[in-house]
C-alpha cells in the first residue's frame, strides 16, 4: 500500500488573513513539501496541472524536477496530466527527462481534465473534448513503447518513422488513466491493462466499488492479469495533532476553494456541516489525527482493494507550516500504522 501526497499548488488567498500567496513562493514551498515527504518515507508526490490564477501547477514536470536532485525514493507524478490538450510527445519528452533526472521514479497520471481552462488557452475545441483524449492517448503509449514512431490521427500532424528522446529509464515509463467516476475510463484503462486513479472527493468512496470491477473485468476480458493492476484514489484531507484540530485548521481554506468552485459549477454552498459530515469514518474527507486518518485509509483498502492512496493537501491556502506538519504526520504517524495493518502474515 503507497502512501502520498497530491496538490494542484494552491495559490489562493488565505480566508483569515486574506493574504494572497504568489505563485512563486507556493512553487518553492511545493518543493520543501516533496523533499520532505521523500523524508518521512511517503512513497508518492503529485501535482496537478491547472491554468488559472488561484493555481500555480501550469507545469508538473518541472517542479518535480526541481525536487529530484533532492529526494532519494520518493515517486513523482502529473496527478493529473491534462493530455486532451497537450501534445503527447512533448509530454513524453518532459516525464522521461524527469525520469532520467530522478533515476526512474517518474509517472504520468494522464486524465482528460475537469477544468478546460487549458482548451482554449492552447487553442483546442472542447467539441472534441473525447477525442483528443483518445487520439493523445494512443500517442503517447506508443511513444514509450518505441524509440521511433510512425503514427497519424485527426487532431495533430502525423509522425513518419521520427525518434522521440530522451528514452525513459523505465522501461515502460509508467503512464496511469485518472477518473473522476467516469466508468468509460475505468474500461478504457482495463482494457489497455494502465493503472487507474480515481478522484474521491464526495460521497462514501465504497461507492465506486462497481467502477473498480467494471475495471477489474474489463481488463480481464483484455487478457490482462486484474490481480496485478495498481488502483489509486485521490481525496482531499488533513492529519493533525486532534481530530478536532485538523478539521478547525483545514476547514477555512476548504470552504473558501469548494465556493469558488462550487460558484463557476453550480454546486450548493459548502458549509460546515457538510464538512462534518464529510469527514466520517465513511466519508471522502481523510481528516483527522493520525489513528483516524489510519483508519479510514485501511477501510479504502478493504472495501476498494487500492494499492495507493494519495492525500490532497491543502485545499485552498493554508500556512506552508501547518501543510508541512500534516506531510510528517502522514509520513511518520499515518504510514506506519497502515503499513502494520497491512502487512501480509507469514
Amino acid at each position: 500500500m503507497e502512501i502520498g501526497i497530491s496538490t494542484f499548488l494552491e495559490a489562493t488567498p488565505n480566508p483569515v488573513t486574506g493574504k494572497v500567496i504568489s505563485h512563486a513562493e507556493r512553487l518553492r514551498d511545493a518543493v520543501e513539501e516533496i523533499v520532505l515527504a521523500d523524508q518521512v518515507g511517503l512513497d508518492v508526490y503529485g501535482i496537478g496541472e491547472h491554468h488559472r490564477a488561484d493555481y500555480a501547477g501550469t507545469a508538473p514536470a518541472v517542479v518535480l524536477a526541481a525536487a529530484a536532485g533532492m529526494t532519494k525514493r520518493i515517486r513523482l507524478t502529473s496527478a493529473v496530466t491534462v493530455l486532451s490538450s497537450d501534445d503527447p510527445v512533448r509530454v513524453y519528452q518532459a516525464f522521461s527527462t524527469l525520469d532520467g533526472i530522478s533515476n526512474g521514479r517518474a509517472e504520468i497520471m494522464a486524465g482528460r481534465g475537469s477544468f478546460i481552462e487549458s482548451f482554449p488557452l492552447f487553442g483546442y475545441s472542447l467539441d472534441d473534448y473525447d477525442e483528443l483524449f483518445e487520439e493523445n492517448l494512443e500517442l503517447l503509449l506508443k511513444i514509450r513503447a518505441s524509440e521511433k514512431v510512425t503514427w497519424r490521427g485527426g487532431h495533430r500532424p502525423a509522425i513518419n518513422n521520427l525518434g522521440v528522446y530522451p528514452r525513459s529509464v523505465q522501461s515502460p515509463l509508467p503512464v496511469w488513466i485518472a477518473s473522476g467516476g467516469n466508468p468509460e475510463s475505468a474500461v478504457r484503462a482495463g482494457t489497455l491493462g494502465l493503472p487507474i486513479a480515481f478522484a474521491i472527493i464526495g460521497g462514501m468512496p465504497e461507492r465506486f466499488a462497481p467502477l473498480v470491477n467494471l475495471y477489474k473485468e474489463a481488463a480481464a476480458r483484455a487478457g490482462h492479469n486484474p490481480d496485478t493492476l495498481q488502483i489509486a484514489t485521490h481525496s482531499h484531507g488533513f492529519v493533525g495533532e486532534t481530530t478536532d484540530q485538523a478539521a478547525d485548521l483545514f476547514f477555512p481554506s476548504t470552504q473558501a476553494q469548494m465556493n469558488v468552485i462550487g460558484r463557476e459549477r453550480g454546486w450548493p454552498s459548502y458549509d460546515r456541516s457538510a464538512f462534518d459530515a464529510a469527514r466520517s469514518l465513511r466519508g471522502a474527507l481523510y481528516v483527522g489525527d493520525p489513528e483516524f486518518v489510519a483508519e479510514k485509509i485501511i477501510l479504502l483498502r478493504k472495501n476498494l482493494g487500492v494499492t495507493r492512496f494519495f492525500l490532497h493537501v491543502n485545499v485552498g491556502t493554508m500556512p506552508h507550516r501547518e501543510v508541512m506538519r500534516a506531510i510528517e504526520l502522514l509520513g511518520t504517524k499515518v504510514a506506519p500504522i497502515v503499513r502494520k495493518e497491512l502487512a501480509p502474515t507469514l
